[in-house]
């Protein structure tokens, strides 16, 4: 399939805001795949399909979660916004016949992110935090780092995070931890 066809695929299944974001993942995919040397139609098809799931209700996610064969761990079941990364994965295998296991992989941790990331899986993390359309505090930080290395984005990125789940008492997946953890030790 075409990215213009797995933009009318997701179109059907996103609001206007949801659609704009994922149009700008994937551009967003394919410029820093251009930069690292990643295949730049996986990267823009694992960006236009990162977020196919996240609107889709929860007990439909479940249901296509639990028909994939996966077993959510206990974080994972309280925090049902880990969820669509999980059910996205097993969605473009199951009925869009992708079976590529790194776009599946960058689908799927592009929310945790996790230790031992590909190219393309970090492309995809730091592509969902600086899209055209972000407009956070630390954005164009975010966006400068991004420019100058995936993985000084990648901290940046999940300090961001963990600071923000720990600030209000939510869980923290260990993958997020394992991947912090690495990208720190490597950096040392």
């Amino acid at each position: 399939m075409s990215i213009e066809s797995y933009k009318k695929i997701i179109k059907g299944r996103m609001g206007e805001k949801r659609y704009i974001h994922s149009v700008n993942v994937a551009k967003q995919a394919q410029k820093l795949a251009k930069i690292y040397g990643c295949d730049e139609e996986k990267a823009m098809t694992a960006g236009i399909l990162h977020d196919v799931t996240k609107e889709t209700p929860f007990d439909e996610q479940l249901k296509i979660i639990t028909e994939g064969g996966i077993i959510l761990d206990e974080i994972e079941k309280s925090s049902q916004k880990l969820w669509h990364p999980i059910s996205g994965s097993v969605y473009i295998q199951k009925y869009l016949d992708i079976n590529d296991a790194d776009i599946i992989n960058a689908i799927r941790f592009h929310t945790t992110g996790r230790s031992n990331m590909s190219l393309l899986e970090k492309i995809i993390f730091v592509a969902d935090f600086t899209g055209d359309e972000r407009n956070y505090d630390g954005v164009d930080i975010m966006r400068e780092k991004a420019l100058r290395s995936l993985e000084e984005a990648m901290i940046y990125g999940l300090q961001f995070t963990i600071q923000d789940l720990s600030s209000r008492a939510l869980t923290i997946h260990p993958n997020a931890l394992s991947c912090y953890n690495e990208l720190i030790l490597k950096d040392e």
